[in-house]
């Protein structure tokens, strides 16, 4: 089929790619601005305009996919579909009334649940143990569009938001594939979403990471794994940011103010007592240095029983007592 896709992430690349290895024709991509990143402010590509101008397909960057001049370039395309992949912008009825054969997007939860920019932290966050990708008709609504296709995956103990991510985006490409399939046989079956369902997936708050110790473990757990490893839930230790990537839920009751060490578990972790449970952490980034495993961590800067981690950085500025001491076990 002749098509626009329309993605910018690297979430969005494995449908693209598929597309082209399937035969499709694609007419153009369209994806975000080149954009600033990193220390030197150097433009940045986006991964679908890298892949795109490796196959030598005709790239598009609008500031405003809204545009006129844009629309009409697009309407002079003459696609059958438009397939939207996490592309960053809300389409205007002008496009979407472009192509015959509807416009079809990609999405990283089981609609109506997480409708929104983040569907896959939150489910994380959420303690979902299953997820999918949904292929839906776009609509003007967010995220509102009557269901072609759904795919289930089982959430992992071991998951974070960065592995889930990337098998998402394969599911969705093997998603997307069968519903093109399907779309040019004439069997589409749409399905309205159910209205009672939906849920939101916002976009993530900047101050969402900080791990408020007098929650659960469990809890905890759920934050840390739906945020690593971009951004990183983040507790303080001594005055110092650190961002928290991996960690396990431990049962029963440690008997310590929440955010305490409890001690440290030789090549596991250092056990943090919290409101219900005990969090073990595995690995960790503390501010401005490498990512290091949570021994490492307590070795390099004193974390052993007794010490603390905390909610805010003022308060974990003071040392605690027995702050000093090794407090291995295992």
């Amino acid at each position: 089929m002749r098509l626009i896709f329309l993605g910018t992430p690297a979430f969005a690349v494995p449908s693209l790619s598929r597309l082209l290895e399937a035969g499709h024709e694609v007419a153009a991509v369209v994806t975000q601005p080149d954009r600033p990143a990193g220390r030197g402010k150097q433009l940045w590509k986006p991964a679908v305009k890298q892949v795109a101008e490796e196959a030598g397909l005709p790239v598009i960057q609008p500031v405003a996919i809204h545009d006129p001049q844009v629309v009409s370039h697009l309407r002079r395309l003459k696609p059958e579909v438009l397939v939207v992949v996490a592309f960053g912008q809300i389409l205007p009825r002008a496009v979407l009334e472009i192509p015959p054969r509807g416009c079809l997007n990609i999405h990283a939860s089981l609609l109506p649940k997480y409708r929104g920019a983040a569907p896959i932290p939150w489910a994380l966050i959420r303690g979902e143990t299953v997820t999918g990708v949904t292929i839906m008709e776009i609509v003007e609504a967010l995220d509102a569009g009557p269901i072609l296709l759904q795919c289930k995956t089982s959430i992992a103990l071991e998951d974070n938001a960065g592995t889930l991510h990337d098998r998402l985006a394969v599911l969705g490409a093997d998603a997307l594939l069968e519903t093109l399939r399907a779309v040019e046989r004439g069997e589409v079956t749409k399905t309205p979403q159910t209205e009672a369902e939906i849920t939101y997936a916002p976009k993530l708050p900047p101050d969402i990471g900080c791990l408020e110790w007098s929650q659960s473990a469990g809890d905890l757990w759920n934050l840390v794994r739906g945020l690593a490893p971009q951004p990183g839930a983040y507790t303080f230790f001594r005055g110092r940011l650190v961002r928290v990537l991996g960690a396990q839920p431990l049962p029963g009751d440690p008997g310590h103010t929440a955010g305490t060490v409890v001690g440290v578990i030789r090549e596991a972790g250092i056990q943090v007592a919290t409101g219900e449970g005990a969090l073990l952490l595995t690995t960790l980034q503390p501010e401005g240095k490498r990512v290091m495993t949570a021994e490492e961590f307590s070795r390099g800067y004193r974390a052993g029983a007794g010490s603390a981690f905390s909610s805010n950085r003022e308060k974990s500025a003071t040392p605690r007592p027995g702050d000093s001491r090794p407090g291995r076990t295992g």
